[in-house]
């Protein structure tokens, strides 16, 4: 199974961290590979612009939307890093929720590695797509395996 995995920026050390333990499980997995640069202490300037609040200019000037739309368009599935932001759990921003739906529309499953988040403003949205909750065991993918 090919796995992109996603999540809001400030979780890209953990993002990192899932698409690894992922490979090492014998999937197909991969993320953007500006968070992976990012990790390793890359690209400071671009950081920096980020945590300046450049963060619209950036998604524009590196393509992000479409990037990510096009790797959602070559994989199977997409799994969510939805950790604590913002004083909520399982966090789900808006970014992630647009992924989720162009993934949703191609008929790609979508995983979140904890549980669903409580209380935002488009519960009904993210619920509507059926996301299913590893509730962080990679184990539960095996189900899915053979599944599209």
């Amino acid at each position: 199974m090919k796995i992109y995995v996603l999540g809001s920026t400030s979780f890209m050390e953990e993002m990192v961290q899932v698409k690894n333990k992922l490979r090492a499980l014998g999937y197909n997995s991969w993320i953007h590979p500006h968070y992976e640069a990012f990790v390793r202490g890359e690209k400071q300037e671009h950081v920096a612009r980020w945590q300046n609040g450049e963060r619209a200019a950036l998604k524009r000037e590196n393509n992000y939307l479409h990037e990510h739309y096009k790797h959602i368009c070559e994989s199977d599935a997409v799994l969510i890093v939805n950790s604590e932001k913002h004083g909520i759990k399982n966090y789900i921003g808006g970014n992630v929720l647009i992924e989720m739906g162009q993934a949703y529309v191609h008929y790609k499953k979508i995983f979140f590695l904890n549980d669903m988040p409580v209380g935002l403003s488009y519960m009904d949205e993210i619920e509507a797509m059926d996301p299913i909750c590893l509730f962080g065991d990679f184990g539960n993918l095996k189900q899915y395996e053979s599944k599209k």
